[in-house]
C-alpha cells in the first residue's frame, strides 16, 4: 500500500451469487481507512434483486468512497495513470472471468481489471460457482498466468464460526490479506494456541 496517499482499491461487483460478501468487504475497507472505487455491473444488480433479502445497490454505494457506472469507460480507474493499490472482483462471475482472462475490456469493470494487470498491481478474483466446467477452469488458469490471484468464496471452519457473519468475515478477511490489510479480531489458524485458534 502507498504511503503517499490513503490506500485505494477498486471494488468490482459482477453478476455472480454471493452479494452478502460485498457489504462486509466494503465496511471493512471503510473502517480501515481505504479509499474505495466501486463498480457494480448490470448483472450484479439483477442478482441483488433475484437473491432477495440481501444487500441492495443503495447499501453498497453508502459504504463506498466513490461509485462509478460500469458503462463509464472514461472514469479515472480506466487509466493506468490513475494510481490504485489494486482491485478485487467480488463476486467474479464466469462471464467476467472469461473477459478478464482473455483481455476483453468492454465495461469499466473489465477495463479496470485489465489496467490493474498491465500495471502489475494486485488483482484478486473471487469466484463462487460450482461445479466448475472446463472452460471456466481454463479461464481461471489464464487469469492466474496473467498475474491475477484467484480465490473462491469458500469459508473455512477451523475458526468455529457462530453465525453467517463469521462465515462472510472469513472470506473477506482472507481477501484483504492479499493486499496486506489486517482485519482486527480475525482468527487465524493456530493463532495464540498450539492446537488452533482460541
Amino acid at each position: 500500500m502507498s504511503g503517499a496517499r490513503p490506500p485505494r482499491l477498486v471494488v468490482g461487483v459482477s453478476g455472480g451469487s454471493g452479494m452478502p460478501y460485498v457489504p462486509d468487504l466494503l465496511g471493512l475497507l471503510r473502517d480501515l481507512g481505504v479509499e474505495t472505487h466501486l463498480v457494480v455491473s448490470s448483472g450484479a444488480k439483477r442478482v441483488m434483486t433475484a437473491e432477495g433479502g440481501g444487500p441492495q445497490l443503495a447499501d453498497l454505494t453508502a459504504l463506498a468512497t466513490h461509485v462509478h457506472e460500469d458503462r463509464d469507460l472514461a472514469a479515472g480507474i480506466a487509466s493506468g495513470s490513475f494510481r490504485t493499490d489494486g482491485m478485487v472482483l467480488l463476486p467474479c462471475s464466469a462471464g467476467t472471468l472469461a473477459k478478464v482472462a482473455q483481455g476483453f475490456t468492454d465495461t469499466l469493470i473489465t477495463r479496470a481489471a485489465h489496467v490493474t494487470l498491465k500495471e502489475r498491481r494486485r488483482l484478486v478474483l473471487v469466484v463462487r460457482e460450482d461445479p466448475l466446467p472446463r472452460p471456466m477452469l481454463v479461464n481461471l488458469l489464464a487469469a492466474h498466468d496473467a498475474g491475477a490471484t484467484v480465490m473462491t468464496a469458500s469459508p473455512g471452519f477451523y475458526h468455529a464460526p457462530e453465525d453467517l457473519n463469521d462465515l462472510l468475515r472469513f472470506v473477506t478477511a482472507r481477501v484483504l490479506d492479499q493486499f496486506g490489510l489486517d482485519v482486527p479480531g480475525f482468527r487465524r489458524w493456530r493463532d495464540g494456541a498450539p492446537g488452533g485458534p482460541e
